[in-house]
C-alpha cells in the first residue's frame, strides 16, 4: 500500500485511539492525557496490515519483574516503528524484543482491533489515501 506519508498514517492512528480500543480491563483507567496507553497490540497489527514487516514483542518490567508485554513493528532494513512507546511511566522498562508470527485468527482484542482498523481506514480515506487491503487474520492472541 502506498501512503502519502508516514505522518498521515501516524496521525490517523493517534486520532483513532480511545478507551474502546484498549483492553477491557484497562478501559476504566484510559485517559486522553496518555492516549497511547494499552494501544500497542492493536496498533502494531494495524501498522502490520498497512506496511507489513515483523510484529515485535518485548516484556514490560517494573523493578525487574515482568508486568506485561509491549508490541511494536519492525519494517524493512531493521527499522523499528513504535507508535505507543510514550505510554510508559518512568519506572516501566521495555526489555528484549522478539519477532512474533501473526496469529491466523485474532482471539483476544478482535473487536478492539477491528474498531481501530476501521477508524484508521476511514481517516486515511478522508486524506485520499488508499483503503486497507482486506485481511483474514487478527490481533495478538
Amino acid at each position: 500500500m502506498t501512503l502519502r506519508s508516514f505522518d498521515t498514517l501516524e496521525r490517523a492512528i493517534r486520532d483513532s485511539w480511545g478507551a474502546d480500543t484498549t483492553t477491557p480491563a484497562h478501559r476504566p483507567h484510559w485517559t486522553p492525557d496518555n492516549p497511547a496507553r494499552d494501544q500497542c497490540g492493536v496498533t502494531a497489527l494495524v501498522v502490520h496490515d498497512l506496511l507489513g514487516g515483523d510484529l515485535m514483542r518485548g516484556e514490560v518490567r517494573v523493578n525487574g519483574e515482568q508486568v506485561d508485554y509491549h508490541w511494536w513493528n519492525r519494517l524493512g532494513m531493521g527499522v523499528e516503528v513504535d507508535l505507543t512507546r510514550e505510554q510508559f511511566a518512568p519506572e516501566e522498562a521495555v526489555v528484549g524484543g522478539e519477532v512474533i508470527v501473526r496469529p491466523a485468527e485474532i482471539v483476544r482484542l478482535r473487536e478492539e482491533y477491528e474498531l481501530l482498523r476501521g477508524r484508521v481506514e476511514a481517516a486515511l480515506r478522508s486524506h485520499d489515501a488508499p483503503a486497507l487491503a482486506p485481511r483474514a487474520s487478527s490481533p495478538p492472541a
